[in-house]
């Protein structure tokens, strides 16, 4: 029988250290608690990410084995980068951050269908708000072509979904998300879950001591709590490739 930690709904801080993690479903940490935005900041800081489907408490995991992008040093495999040369797709931050995670929530996006609960969403909504939740979006003319989302706490951040609503739409939401945060300080990209289709993209495993140390490390750092925006004029597809080494 699985003995999990119970979370206290009235101390968002606690959780149990990450190292009594079950392995078998690997990483699955505590139950319960709440989604407020001090509770979901708390666990980003050390390493830890709700994941739950409809009917069960809250899930609190944190993997044997984490998935993360070094910025700087994503991979654009050939066949993609001839293609990016010929998109020319708008790449936007925050402009449409309910469409994408809604989009996120109706395709799915995990093995076992959709985990983004209506729960989770009022919860990402409200990290949104207030500056920590932001969305990487592909738009093609007035319809979006992909998007994803995540958490940045200080010069961490942590992807939580991604969809396509075209081909190579969540790849080139990825790639956008990786040469921004690549040149604002945030050198590295949680993707939680190992996967080979990360992997085509360059994604690296870190053991769960490895990463957690990361995090926290990066989460102590100041963040940018506001609106992110690409700059003053939005990047095109094409311009997309190995972002340039801060």
């Amino acid at each position: 029988m699985i003995k999990l930690a119970w979370l206290d709904p009235d101390d968002p801080d606690w959780f149990p250290p990450v190292e009594a993690a079950i392995r078998e479903p690997d990483g699955l940490l505590a139950a319960g608690g709440d989604l407020s935005p001090q509770r979901l900041l708390a666990a980003y800081r050390r390493g830890i990410f709700p994941w739950f489907s409809p009917g069960q408490p809250i899930l609190w995991w944190s993997p044997s084995e984490r998935a993360v992008f070094d910025t700087h040093a994503m991979h654009v495999p050939r066949r993609l980068r001839r293609w990016l040369r010929r998109c020319d797709w708008e790449l936007r931050i925050d402009t449409a951050f309910d469409r994408v995670i809604d989009a996120c929530a109706s395709t799915g996006s995990r093995a076992d269908g959709t985990w983004i609960t209506p729960e989770m969403l009022d919860a990402y909504r409200s990290l949104h708000r207030l500056g920590h939740a932001h969305s990487f979006e592909a738009w093609d003319g007035d319809e979006l072509a992909g998007g994803m989302y995540g958490v940045a706490v200080g010069r961490l951040f942590c992807g939580e979904s991604m969809y396509s609503a075209r081909d190579n739409g969540s790849k080139v939401a990825l790639l956008s998300a990786a040469r921004w945060l690549s040149g604002h300080g945030f050198p590295l990209l949680d993707a939680q879950i190992v996967s080979p289709h990360l992997a085509t993209l360059g994604m690296r495993v870190l053991p769960r001591a490895d990463y957690t140390g990361e995090a926290a490390r990066l989460a102590r750092q100041r963040g940018i709590e506001e609106r992110w925006t690409h700059g003053p004029a939005p990047l095109r597809a094409h311009e997309l490739g190995p972002p340039a080494r801060p």
